[in-house]
């Protein structure tokens, strides 16, 4: 398959420090949008270009991916600034690409672009997504265009509006739905397309790729096929180095190295709200 990819994993949040200068609170919003864009959302884990030693990071998230698929045959696009990026986009046509999936010109993104995880994002988060990505440097990288037509997926249940700043504070459990949902952990998680109603978190849903074909792993809280007997230490380890539980080198497309970013308050939230997922086996 070369480096074609069928899909995406992919991303979580960052303690604030207190301001009362505008400029300071404008480097706190980049400073967030920076640790979300670069590690619970993982957006590099597709937007990067993939070089012979893994993603050509002298050319971040300036396009990466190719997505050929039965529905659609897409690139992932360039997010910087350059006019064959972002660089013409309002910053509400960024926001409503995230929330809603759709172009300047009201054409729907593919469905690989998880937008139906990132309604539940907060306004403060959405701002500070837009924020960091005005920032990056301009790459002139032009990705091929979209061949594809339909409409946006629906919302990911329990993600059909943004969650309110006070529930990640308040209850773990909830803070860590907010994460594991913009990390878009479900997308790979459920096999969609099994036979009846979705199983959400049972896993088994194949990701071919370059590394050959992943099957998705049960992240429900069964004791046996999925983590009800893993440790929050043994989760946090496959979360952000990529190692089961038996010592086992887990395969892409997980993020791992993004999420090896994740601050250990958050990766104790996601944990906790991993433990509330209904078993199933």
């Amino acid at each position: 398959m070369g480096n074609i990819v069928t899909f995406s994993t992919a991303c979580i949040s960052l303690l604030f420090v207190a301001s009362t200068t505008a400029p300071a609170a404008a480097d706190d919003l980049t400073e967030r949008g920076a640790y979300l864009v670069n590690t619970v959302m993982a957006c590099g884990n597709c937007h990067t270009p993939m070089g012979p030693q893994g993603p050509d990071m002298s050319r971040a998230l300036s396009g990466g991916l190719e997505f050929d698929t039965p529905g659609f045959h897409v690139t992932a696009s360039n997010l910087t600034p350059h006019d064959t990026g972002l660089g013409s986009w309002s910053d509400e046509e960024i926001k409503r690409a995230l929330v809603e999936g759709r172009r300047p010109d009201g054409s729907a993104l593919a469905p690989i672009m998880p937008t139906s995880f990132y309604k539940v994002l907060t306004p403060r988060d959405l701002d500070a997504i837009v924020a960091y990505l005005r920032t990056l440097p301009p790459v002139d990288r032009k990705v091929p265009a979209p061949e594809y037509a339909g409409d946006p997926p629906p919302a990911f249940p329990g993600a059909e509006a943004p969650i309110a700043e006070e529930d990640q504070g308040a209850d773990p459990v909830r803070k860590g739905f907010y994460l594991v949902t913009i990390a878009h952990c479900m997308e790979c998680h459920t096999d969609w397309e099994a036979d009846g109603p979705p199983t959400i978190g049972a896993g088994g849903r194949p990701l071919p790729g370059p590394w050959g074909v992943s099957i998705s792993a049960n992240i429900t809280n069964d004791p046996h096929a999925g983590l009800g007997e893993w440790t929050d230490e043994e989760i946090v380890r496959a979360v952000t180095a990529g190692v089961s539980r038996d010592g086992r080198a887990l395969l892409p497309p997980m993020g791992y190295p993004f999420y090896a970013g994740i601050s250990p308050d958050d990766l104790a939230a996601m944990v906790a709200y991993l433990r509330t997922v209904p078993s199933t086996h």
